[in-house]
C-alpha cells in the first residue's frame, strides 16, 4: 500500500493549512515540501504508522507542548518530526503557530550548518605496507581528494578478515593507479 495515499486525507487537511501561510509548495526528495525564500521549512509525508510534519531546522522550535521528536537521534542534528496517528489529533492554530516560528527562525538565521567532516586521513597499516613497497601507487592515491582517499579506506577497512582486506587492496589498485575513484562509476 503506498504510504501518501494511506494518509491522503490528512495529508490534504496539513496542506491546506500550510497554504494559508506564506509558505511555497515545492517537491523535493519525492515529497511535499514548503519553503521560504528558497529555504526549506517544513514538509509533510505519510509512513506505516503515522503522518507527519517535519521542521528542517525544528531544533530551534520552543515546542512549549513537546510535540516535536528528533526521529533520528543522534544522527539528525535540527529536523524535528510532529507525528500524528488520526486527523482527529490535528490542531491547526498550533500548526500555524510553530510553522509562523519555523519562518521567523529562517528570516533570523537560526539554522544549523552541518560540520565539515575531519579531513585528516588516517592511512591504515595494511595500506600503508602497500604504499612503502610501491611509491607509484602512494603518489596516485595522494592524488585523490581526501573524500575519496576516505571511500578507499572505508571499503578496505570494513572487511572482518585480513584476506579479504588483501584482497580488496589488489582489486582497488589498478582503480588508484589509473586515478578512478571507488564510486566513480554511481557519480
Amino acid at each position: 500500500m503506498d504510504m501518501i495515499n494511506h494518509w491522503g486525507v490528512e495529508l490534504d487537511i496539513l496542506k491546506a493549512i500550510i497554504a494559508k501561510t506564506a509558505l511555497v509548495e515545492t517537491n523535493k526528495w519525492g515529497g511535499c515540501v514548503y519553503v521560504y525564500q528558497n529555504k526549506n521549512i517544513v514538509g509533510v509525508g505519510g509512513f506505516k504508522n503515522f503522518f507527519t510534519l517535519w521542521f528542517f531546522n525544528g531544533a530551534y522550535l520552543k515546542d512549549k507542548k513537546k510535540y516535536l521528536v528528533n526521529a533520528n537521534e543522534g544522527v539528525t542534528k535540527s529536523l524535528r518530526q510532529w507525528r500524528f496517528t488520526s486527523k482527529d489529533e490535528i490542531n491547526e492554530s498550533e500548526i500555524l503557530t510553530y510553522i509562523q516560528e519555523a519562518i521567523e527562525n529562517e528570516k533570523e538565521g537560526k539554522i544549523i550548518k552541518p560540520k565539515k567532516s575531519n579531513d585528516t586521513i588516517i592511512i591504515p597499516p595494511i595500506l600503508q605496507r602497500e604504499f612503502d613497497n610501491d611509491p607509484l601507487l602512494k603518489d596516485a592515491f595522494l592524488k585523490f581528494s581526501p573524500y575519496k582517499q576516505k571511500e578507499f579506506i572505508e571499503y578496505i577497512e570494513t572487511a572482518k578478515r585480513e584476506e579479504t582486506r588483501l584482497s580488496r587492496i589488489e582489486k582497488i589498485k589498478p582503480m588508484i593507479i589509473t586515478n578512478i575513484g571507488l564510486n566513480d562509476k554511481y557519480r
